[in-house]
């Protein structure tokens, strides 16, 4: 048989990988199920275990400890695909081992004498003779039409059962070998010699072979396929995902603009008051003070006892009057706070319109596939979504700004002249907070101590519309373990069914949040965040096996991260206690293992777009979650 090219078998590689260490086979073995992973692999998986053996890809459960053979045709292709040694060699092989063992077994005594070695034997007269014997056969031309062959074991095993004789033929609708007496029940059969049955039967298996190589390397070819179309489209949503969240983001950026000069107007507003009433404090105090003076000074006359001298002091004292207190009327300028805070509402208005308006149309064309109607000019106009209009970029979304600042820069301008109001242009920079960078944001993270951290705390409670049926939830659903048996839980559309997993009952949209998970028994989980829109049944349904999961995953003392289906070994940690820190706005999340001083484990980056959920992973019987109430 011609050769397998080598393309062909880089084809196969991916399926020839061991999905526990993702490295080609390594003394491959096969599982009840009809899975195959490396011997060493599977043994680390099931050490420890007594009983509850399942299979790590499909999970399917097995009753006691299955024996493991090792699947020689997967090692033999596992080898030439590594370039070892190939199957002639192997055959080779295979014979000398065939020659070694035969060297043991004792020689075919002569049937005649039953002492010397038998040197050919006599299919004819159905026995073996030595050389002295085995004369006459050669001399006598009696036995000329005898048919002699090397010396044979068993030959009751080469005759037909019924009729004592050689098999000749073989009955190709049977499938079974017989002799020339069994051609007369075998007269409508079609039958063979048995030499001819031979070689059709290694011709058709030969050329099956070479079919069953041609469709592997079809579905090679077509799983490449797939996958480059698969990575096309990945790459096509990404370039959109990245457009869109660019246009966001100058969107974000003219709202905080316009945020920062409504703030200013009225902190500056508030300045000037403030200033009023300071100089109005200051001059009551100065006339505080002159009226204790004048006090003090009466009282000192009071205790003159010279007549003369006191009669002085008092009339200089009567001549001296003070004027009572004045507070002048200090008010903001309502107009002025009114019409900030009618630009921000009429802003908000305008955004929400826009909104709107766009999910009516998402609406409508759902409800009318294939009948697209192009929006009138006037709702073009108001909206932020659809086909840009020739020109600048930001035309659209300044005009909606514009609409916004209209009131208030009417008022502004009827202010007093000595105190205009600067307005920055649309796409200025962002304010320092905002153009920190997400790595000196993780860093300044990583140095806070817990106590710091806590500020951040959120006290999580466990999902019991989510928890699979054999996720034992208790202790006020903060504690998880995994059940023997089902619980039959009712019936959900948001629980899980393939994976033992749960999620928190909290979901976070923005801000920062921080919880802490303790291990107490086992290392067969996994603890991360993912949406609500993940999936709920099927292998996808795993955490951190698909685009909308992220985790941090335990299997034995093997500590990984998972992502889109992509695993990242870690360094081994030792620890009890795990604090998850989610980032929604900066678009990060911490996993670190808590201890005096925290250190970090894995940190993912991405830019979330939905709500987040807390969600865990529990693999065997004896793994034991709890999830810490701390107080803030």
């Amino acid at each position: 048989m011609a050769a397998v090219s080598e393309p062909a078998l880089a084809g196969l590689e991916e399926e020839l990988t061991c999905s526990v260490c993702l490295c080609l086979f390594c003394s491959p073995v096969t599982v009840p199920c009809g899975h195959n992973f490396c011997a060493s692999c599977l043994e680390l998986t099931w050490a420890g275990l007594s009983r509850n053996f399942s299979c790590p890809q499909c999970r399917a459960t097995f009753a006691s400890r299955p024996q493991l053979q090792k699947n020689t045709v997967l090692c033999r292709v596992v080898e030439q695909l590594r370039g070892h040694a190939g199957p002639e060699e192997e055959e080779g092989e295979g014979e000398e081992e065939e020659e070694g063992e035969g060297e043991g077994e004792p020689p075919v005594r002569c049937d005649s004498c039953l002492q010397a070695p038998a040197a050919q034997t006599c299919l004819t007269c159905t026995a073996s003779f030595c050389a002295e014997h085995l004369r006459p056969h050669l001399d006598s031309p009696a036995f000329r039409d005898h048919q002699l062959c090397p010396p044979l074991r068993d030959l009751q095993q080469r005759k037909c059962p019924q009729h004592n004789k050689l098999f000749e033929f073989f009955c190709s609708q049977h499938g079974s070998c017989i002799c020339s007496l069994c051609l007369l029940s075998h007269k409508l059969c079609h039958t063979v010699p048995l030499q001819l049955a031979k070689a059709n039967a290694e011709s058709a298996l030969k050329k099956k072979l070479m079919e069953l190589h041609n469709q592997s390397e079809k579905a090679a070819r077509a799983m490449n396929t797939v996958k480059t179309n698969q990575s096309r489209a990945a790459e096509t949503a990404s370039r959109k995902k990245d457009l869109i969240r660019s246009e966001f983001s100058e969107i974000k950026a003219l709202i905080e603009e316009r945020e920062n000069e409504t703030l200013k107007i009225i902190a500056e507003e508030e300045k000037r008051v403030c200033n009023k009433f300071d100089y109005i404090h200051g001059i009551l105090g100065g006339k505080k003070n002159e009226i204790q003076s004048l006090k003090d000074q009466i009282e000192m006359a009071l205790t003159e006892g010279d007549d003369i001298l006191f009669l002085k002091r008092a009339a200089a004292l009567q001549r001296k009057s003070t004027k009572d207190t004045f507070i002048p009327v200090i008010e903001m300028d309502q107009n002025l706070i009114h019409s900030t805070y009618q630009s921000a509402i009429n802003l908000k208005d305008i955004v929400k319109l826009s909104v709107s308006q766009c999910s009516e149309k998402k609406a409508e064309a759902k409800q009318t596939p294939g009948k697209t109607k192009a929006p009138p000019a006037a709702s073009t106009n108001k909206t932020l979504a659809g086909k840009k209009a020739p020109g600048p970029q930001h035309t659209r979304k300044e005009k909606i700004l514009q609409q916004a600042q209209a009131p208030l820069q009417l008022e502004a301008d009827t202010e007093e002249k000595k105190k205009p109001v600067e307005v920055a242009p649309p796409t200025g920079p962002l304010n320092a907070a905002a153009a920190m960078t997400v790595k000196e944001l993780i860093n300044n993270f990583l140095k806070k101590s817990r106590e710091e951290l806590l500020q951040y705390a959120a006290n999580i409670t466990l999902d019991y519309n989510t928890a699979h049926n054999k996720v034992i939830l208790s202790e006020r659903y903060t504690r998880m373990s995994v059940s023997d048996t089902s619980l039959n839980y009712n019936h959900h559309p948001q629980r899980f069914t393939d994976c033992s997993q749960v999620l928190g009952f909290q979901c976070f949209k923005r801000g920062i949040h921080y919880w802490e998970v303790e291990l107490q028994q086992n290392n067969f989980c996994g603890i991360g965040i993912c949406y609500g829109s993940m999936e709920r049944q099927g292998p996808e349904s795993r955490l951190g096996r698909n685009s909308s999961s992220w985790c941090i995953e335990w299997f034995n003392s093997k500590i990984s991260s998972w992502h889109n289906d992509v695993e990242k070994c870690l360094p081994n940690v030792k620890t009890t206690k795990i604090g998850v820190l989610l980032h929604c706005e900066a678009g990060f999340v911490i996993f670190m293992a808590v201890g005096e001083k925290h250190n970090l484990i894995y940190k993912f980056k991405t830019q979330f777009t939905e709500a987040l959920y807390p969600a865990f992973w529990l693999f065997s019987s004896g793994t034991v979650l709890s999830l810490c109430q701390m107080k803030q």
